[in-house]
Protein backbone atom coordinates (compact mmCIF):
# COMPACT_ATOMS: atom_id res chain seq x y z
CA UNK A 1 0.00 0.00 0.00
CA UNK A 2 1.66 3.39 -1.05
CA UNK A 3 0.96 5.59 1.88
CA UNK A 4 -0.51 9.02 2.13
CA UNK A 5 2.81 11.77 2.84
CA UNK A 6 1.65 13.72 5.73
CA UNK A 7 3.55 16.74 7.09
CA UNK A 8 2.59 18.39 10.51
CA UNK A 9 3.06 22.23 10.20
CA UNK A 10 3.45 23.50 14.13
CA UNK A 11 4.03 21.03 16.29
CA UNK A 12 2.46 22.06 20.04
CA UNK A 13 -0.99 21.19 21.49
CA UNK A 14 -2.33 19.90 18.20
CA UNK A 15 0.13 19.00 16.18
CA UNK A 16 1.90 16.88 18.03
CA UNK A 17 -1.65 14.64 18.86
CA UNK A 18 -2.47 14.72 15.31
CA UNK A 19 1.37 13.21 14.43
CA UNK A 20 0.89 10.43 16.85
CA UNK A 21 -2.63 9.86 15.22
CA UNK A 22 -1.10 10.06 11.64
CA UNK A 23 1.71 7.05 12.45
CA UNK A 24 -0.98 4.73 13.84
CA UNK A 25 -2.75 4.38 10.32
CA UNK A 26 -1.82 1.90 8.30
CA UNK A 27 -2.58 4.07 4.72
CA UNK A 28 -0.83 7.74 6.49
CA UNK A 29 2.76 8.12 7.33
CA UNK A 30 4.44 11.52 8.79
CA UNK A 31 6.93 12.59 6.73
CA UNK A 32 8.14 15.59 8.91
CA UNK A 33 6.93 18.33 11.80
CA UNK A 34 7.97 21.66 12.62
CA UNK A 35 9.20 23.94 15.33
CA UNK A 36 10.25 27.28 15.50
CA UNK A 37 12.31 26.86 18.58
CA UNK A 38 14.74 23.81 20.24
CA UNK A 39 12.57 23.44 22.84
CA UNK A 40 11.52 19.71 25.05
CA UNK A 41 8.72 19.62 22.36
CA UNK A 42 11.07 19.20 19.50
CA UNK A 43 13.64 16.74 21.48
CA UNK A 44 10.67 14.68 21.92
CA UNK A 45 9.88 14.74 18.67
CA UNK A 46 13.19 13.23 17.45
CA UNK A 47 12.70 10.90 20.05
CA UNK A 48 9.45 9.51 18.61
CA UNK A 49 11.62 9.27 15.16
CA UNK A 50 10.13 12.49 13.26
CA UNK A 51 12.09 14.94 11.24
CA UNK A 52 11.63 18.14 12.64
CA UNK A 53 11.86 21.11 10.31
CA UNK A 54 12.40 24.43 11.10
CA UNK A 55 12.39 28.21 9.58
CA UNK A 56 15.22 29.16 7.32
CA UNK A 57 16.54 31.32 10.07
CA UNK A 58 16.41 28.93 12.49
CA UNK A 59 18.08 26.09 11.47
CA UNK A 60 21.09 27.79 13.36
CA UNK A 61 19.51 27.73 16.44
CA UNK A 62 18.55 23.79 16.48
CA UNK A 63 22.79 23.00 15.52
CA UNK A 64 23.46 24.86 18.48
CA UNK A 65 21.06 23.10 20.84
CA UNK A 66 22.60 20.04 19.57
CA UNK A 67 19.29 18.55 18.01
CA UNK A 68 20.17 19.15 13.60
CA UNK A 69 16.98 19.81 12.01
CA UNK A 70 16.20 18.11 8.64
CA UNK A 71 15.26 21.02 7.09
CA UNK A 72 13.62 23.87 6.40
CA UNK A 73 9.87 23.88 6.60
CA UNK A 74 9.43 24.87 2.89
CA UNK A 75 11.27 21.49 2.00
CA UNK A 76 8.98 19.76 4.63
CA UNK A 77 5.67 20.77 2.45
CA UNK A 78 7.62 20.18 -0.55
CA UNK A 79 7.87 16.27 0.52
CA UNK A 80 4.57 16.18 1.69
CA UNK A 81 0.94 15.11 0.19
CA UNK A 82 -0.82 16.57 2.27
CA UNK A 83 0.28 19.37 4.98
CA UNK A 84 -2.09 19.53 8.44
CA UNK A 85 -1.56 23.21 9.63
CA UNK A 86 -1.60 23.80 13.46
CA UNK A 87 -0.33 27.05 13.65
CA UNK A 88 -1.25 29.06 16.09
CA UNK A 89 -4.59 30.93 15.45
CA UNK A 90 -4.28 33.63 12.46
CA UNK A 91 -0.68 32.13 11.37
CA UNK A 92 -2.11 29.54 9.17
CA UNK A 93 -3.32 31.90 6.40
CA UNK A 94 0.33 33.54 5.72
CA UNK A 95 0.81 29.68 4.92
CA UNK A 96 -1.18 28.85 2.06
CA UNK A 97 0.92 30.69 -0.47
CA UNK A 98 3.24 28.26 0.54
CA UNK A 99 1.47 25.36 0.34
CA UNK A 100 0.18 26.44 -3.12
CA UNK A 101 3.63 26.82 -4.50
CA UNK A 102 4.30 23.58 -3.39
CA UNK A 103 1.30 21.92 -4.98
CA UNK A 104 0.23 19.98 -1.38
CA UNK A 105 -3.04 20.07 -0.04
CA UNK A 106 -3.85 21.49 3.19
CA UNK A 107 -5.58 21.09 6.61
CA UNK A 108 -6.10 24.07 8.94
CA UNK A 109 -7.91 23.89 12.17
CA UNK A 110 -10.82 26.19 13.73
CA UNK A 111 -8.60 29.01 14.88
CA UNK A 112 -8.83 30.01 11.14
CA UNK A 113 -11.64 31.45 9.40
CA UNK A 114 -13.91 28.98 7.18
CA UNK A 115 -13.58 31.59 3.98
CA UNK A 116 -9.46 30.52 4.00
CA UNK A 117 -10.18 26.82 2.78
CA UNK A 118 -13.57 27.15 1.68
CA UNK A 119 -15.15 24.26 3.77
CA UNK A 120 -15.01 23.69 6.69
CA UNK A 121 -15.24 19.48 8.25
CA UNK A 122 -17.23 17.42 10.37
CA UNK A 123 -16.54 13.62 9.64
CA UNK A 124 -20.23 12.73 10.53
CA UNK A 125 -22.05 16.12 9.36
CA UNK A 126 -20.32 16.53 5.79
CA UNK A 127 -17.60 14.12 5.25
CA UNK A 128 -17.95 14.07 1.41
CA UNK A 129 -18.06 18.19 1.16
CA UNK A 130 -14.22 17.20 1.68
CA UNK A 131 -13.91 14.50 -1.15
CA UNK A 132 -10.51 15.43 -3.82
CA UNK A 133 -11.01 18.82 -1.83
CA UNK A 134 -7.26 20.58 -1.64
CA UNK A 135 -7.94 22.58 1.20
CA UNK A 136 -10.18 22.10 4.83
CA UNK A 137 -10.65 23.33 8.13
CA UNK A 138 -11.22 21.15 10.57
CA UNK A 139 -13.55 23.00 12.87
CA UNK A 140 -12.43 24.09 16.44
CA UNK A 141 -13.44 21.62 19.21
CA UNK A 142 -16.25 23.38 20.37
CA UNK A 143 -17.51 23.45 17.14
CA UNK A 144 -16.40 19.34 16.41
CA UNK A 145 -18.72 18.48 19.57
CA UNK A 146 -21.86 20.30 18.99
CA UNK A 147 -21.75 18.89 15.17
CA UNK A 148 -21.20 15.17 16.55
CA UNK A 149 -24.65 15.96 18.64
CA UNK A 150 -26.59 17.74 15.74
CA UNK A 151 -26.03 16.14 12.69
CA UNK A 152 -27.36 12.87 13.99
CA UNK A 153 -30.24 14.28 16.37
CA UNK A 154 -31.40 16.76 13.29
CA UNK A 155 -31.41 13.67 10.55
CA UNK A 156 -33.54 11.51 12.82
CA UNK A 157 -35.84 13.97 14.57
CA UNK A 158 -35.01 17.29 12.66
CA UNK A 159 -34.17 20.50 14.33
CA UNK A 160 -36.03 23.14 15.10
CA UNK A 161 -33.77 25.36 17.18
CA UNK A 162 -30.71 24.74 19.32
CA UNK A 163 -29.55 26.93 21.83
CA UNK A 164 -26.12 26.22 23.72
CA UNK A 165 -24.31 28.02 26.49
CA UNK A 166 -20.91 27.16 26.76
CA UNK A 167 -18.63 27.17 30.01
CA UNK A 168 -14.91 27.40 28.43
CA UNK A 169 -11.76 26.42 30.30
CA UNK A 170 -9.33 28.98 30.61
CA UNK A 171 -6.10 27.82 29.11
CA UNK A 172 -4.60 24.59 28.51
CA UNK A 173 -3.20 22.43 31.17
CA UNK A 174 0.52 23.51 29.89
CA UNK A 175 -0.43 26.93 29.03
CA UNK A 176 1.41 29.53 31.43
CA UNK A 177 0.44 32.64 30.17
CA UNK A 178 -3.54 32.80 30.12
CA UNK A 179 -6.33 33.02 32.44
CA UNK A 180 -8.41 33.80 34.35
CA UNK A 181 -6.90 32.13 37.82
CA UNK A 182 -9.68 33.24 39.47
CA UNK A 183 -12.64 34.72 37.28
CA UNK A 184 -15.61 33.98 35.70
CA UNK A 185 -15.66 36.02 32.44
CA UNK A 186 -18.45 36.32 29.78
CA UNK A 187 -16.35 35.21 26.61
CA UNK A 188 -17.62 37.61 24.35
CA UNK A 189 -19.22 40.71 26.51
CA UNK A 190 -21.81 40.70 23.14
CA UNK A 191 -23.57 38.04 22.13
CA UNK A 192 -24.07 35.74 21.04
CA UNK A 193 -21.18 34.07 20.59
CA UNK A 194 -19.02 32.98 17.56
CA UNK A 195 -19.47 29.45 18.06
CA UNK A 196 -22.93 29.07 16.87
CA UNK A 197 -22.20 30.78 13.13
CA UNK A 198 -18.85 28.52 13.11
CA UNK A 199 -21.68 25.16 13.48
CA UNK A 200 -23.73 26.77 10.36
CA UNK A 201 -20.33 26.50 8.57
CA UNK A 202 -20.64 22.94 8.43
CA UNK A 203 -24.51 23.01 8.99
CA UNK A 204 -25.97 25.75 7.30
CA UNK A 205 -29.59 24.19 8.17
CA UNK A 206 -29.30 24.53 11.66
CA UNK A 207 -30.81 27.48 13.56
CA UNK A 208 -28.45 27.52 16.49
CA UNK A 209 -27.51 30.45 18.96
CA UNK A 210 -24.47 29.57 21.58
CA UNK A 211 -23.06 31.58 24.66
CA UNK A 212 -19.95 31.70 26.57
CA UNK A 213 -18.24 32.21 29.61
CA UNK A 214 -14.13 31.26 30.57
CA UNK A 215 -14.44 29.58 33.73
CA UNK A 216 -10.94 28.88 36.37
CA UNK A 217 -9.97 25.36 34.84
CA UNK A 218 -7.71 24.01 32.66
CA UNK A 219 -9.31 20.57 31.63
CA UNK A 220 -12.48 21.06 29.60
CA UNK A 221 -15.31 22.67 28.34
CA UNK A 222 -18.62 21.69 28.87
CA UNK A 223 -21.72 22.26 26.95
CA UNK A 224 -25.56 22.83 28.05
CA UNK A 225 -27.48 21.95 25.24
CA UNK A 226 -31.34 22.54 24.15
CA UNK A 227 -33.32 21.98 21.17
CA UNK A 228 -36.39 22.07 20.08
CA UNK A 229 -37.45 19.22 17.03
CA UNK A 230 -39.67 19.38 14.07
CA UNK A 231 -40.86 15.81 15.20
CA UNK A 232 -41.76 14.38 17.99
CA UNK A 233 -39.39 12.13 20.04
CA UNK A 234 -38.65 11.31 24.13
CA UNK A 235 -35.79 11.46 26.20
CA UNK A 236 -35.26 7.29 25.23
CA UNK A 237 -35.28 8.30 21.62
CA UNK A 238 -32.81 10.49 22.28
CA UNK A 239 -30.51 8.47 24.33
CA UNK A 240 -30.68 5.24 21.81
CA UNK A 241 -29.71 7.77 19.21
CA UNK A 242 -26.46 9.61 20.80
CA UNK A 243 -25.84 5.83 22.29
CA UNK A 244 -24.78 4.53 18.85
CA UNK A 245 -22.42 7.78 17.45
CA UNK A 246 -19.14 5.99 17.23
CA UNK A 247 -17.67 9.54 19.03
CA UNK A 248 -20.00 9.69 21.57
CA UNK A 249 -19.37 8.24 25.31
CA UNK A 250 -22.25 7.94 28.11
CA UNK A 251 -20.54 9.00 31.09
CA UNK A 252 -22.17 7.69 34.37
CA UNK A 253 -20.86 5.33 36.99
CA UNK A 254 -20.39 8.39 39.63
CA UNK A 255 -18.50 10.61 37.48
CA UNK A 256 -20.24 14.28 38.36
CA UNK A 257 -17.48 16.76 36.73
CA UNK A 258 -15.11 17.17 33.98
CA UNK A 259 -12.14 16.16 36.46
CA UNK A 260 -13.21 12.55 37.26
CA UNK A 261 -13.92 12.39 33.09
CA UNK A 262 -10.15 13.49 33.10
CA UNK A 263 -9.54 10.54 35.57
CA UNK A 264 -10.81 8.17 33.53
CA UNK A 265 -9.03 8.66 30.57
CA UNK A 266 -6.03 8.37 32.99
CA UNK A 267 -7.71 4.90 34.28
CA UNK A 268 -8.37 4.10 30.79
CA UNK A 269 -4.47 4.63 30.06
CA UNK A 270 -5.27 7.47 27.17
CA UNK A 271 -2.15 8.75 25.67
CA UNK A 272 -2.01 12.50 27.28
CA UNK A 273 -5.18 11.48 29.20
CA UNK A 274 -7.22 12.47 25.65
CA UNK A 275 -10.57 12.08 25.68
CA UNK A 276 -11.29 11.58 21.61
CA UNK A 277 -15.23 11.55 22.44
CA UNK A 278 -17.98 13.61 23.52
CA UNK A 279 -18.79 12.75 26.82
CA UNK A 280 -22.30 13.01 27.48
CA UNK A 281 -24.46 12.39 30.78
CA UNK A 282 -27.04 10.14 29.77
CA UNK A 283 -28.74 10.82 32.82
CA UNK A 284 -29.10 14.77 32.27
CA UNK A 285 -30.85 13.94 28.92
CA UNK A 286 -34.30 15.18 29.31
CA UNK A 287 -37.59 16.88 27.92
CA UNK A 288 -39.16 19.68 29.44
CA UNK A 289 -42.00 21.55 27.92
CA UNK A 290 -41.37 20.03 24.51
CA UNK A 291 -38.07 20.30 24.59
CA UNK A 292 -34.90 18.42 24.96
CA UNK A 293 -31.94 19.22 27.41
CA UNK A 294 -28.49 17.64 28.08
CA UNK A 295 -24.98 18.85 29.22
CA UNK A 296 -21.90 17.07 27.29
CA UNK A 297 -17.87 17.50 28.40
CA UNK A 298 -15.39 18.30 25.47
CA UNK A 299 -11.89 17.82 25.82
CA UNK A 300 -10.11 20.24 23.88
CA UNK A 301 -6.83 19.11 23.28
CA UNK A 302 -8.11 16.07 21.64
CA UNK A 303 -11.39 15.78 20.12
CA UNK A 304 -10.47 16.84 17.04
CA UNK A 305 -7.72 14.78 16.29
CA UNK A 306 -9.75 12.05 14.70
CA UNK A 307 -11.79 14.50 12.35
CA UNK A 308 -8.09 15.30 11.05
CA UNK A 309 -7.37 12.15 10.18
CA UNK A 310 -10.93 11.63 8.55
CA UNK A 311 -9.99 15.09 6.90
CA UNK A 312 -6.92 13.36 5.30
CA UNK A 313 -8.62 10.23 4.04
CA UNK A 314 -11.25 12.48 2.49
CA UNK A 315 -9.57 14.77 0.61
CA UNK A 316 -6.97 12.05 -0.92
CA UNK A 317 -9.90 10.07 -1.54
CA UNK A 318 -8.38 6.72 -0.22
CA UNK A 319 -11.69 6.67 1.66
CA UNK A 320 -15.04 7.85 0.32
CA UNK A 321 -17.67 6.20 2.75
CA UNK A 322 -17.38 8.45 6.18
CA UNK A 323 -18.37 5.59 7.99
CA UNK A 324 -15.94 3.56 7.16
CA UNK A 325 -13.21 6.04 7.73
CA UNK A 326 -14.52 6.77 10.65
CA UNK A 327 -14.58 3.26 11.94
CA UNK A 328 -10.89 2.61 10.52
CA UNK A 329 -9.48 6.07 12.40
CA UNK A 330 -11.26 5.04 15.49
CA UNK A 331 -10.03 1.25 15.65
CA UNK A 332 -6.37 2.41 15.08
CA UNK A 333 -6.40 4.51 17.86
CA UNK A 334 -8.39 2.57 20.21
CA UNK A 335 -11.78 4.49 20.09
Amino acid sequence: MVKVKVAVNGYGTIGKRVADAVAMQDDMEIIGVSKTRPNFEAAMAQQKGYDVYTLADRVGSFEEAGMPAAGTVEEMVQNADVVVDCTPGGMGEANKALYEKAGSKAIWQGGEDHELAGCSFNANSNYEKALGRDFVRVVSCNTTGLCRVISPLDREFGIKKVRVTLLRRSADPGDIKHGPINAIVPSPIKLPSHHGPDVKTVLPQIDITTTAVKISTTLMHLHTVNMEFTGECTAKDVEDVLGKQPRIRFVGQGITSTAEVMELARDMFRPRSDMWENCVWNESISMYEGELYFFQAIHQESDVIPENIDAIRAMMEIETNAEKSIAKTNKAMGI
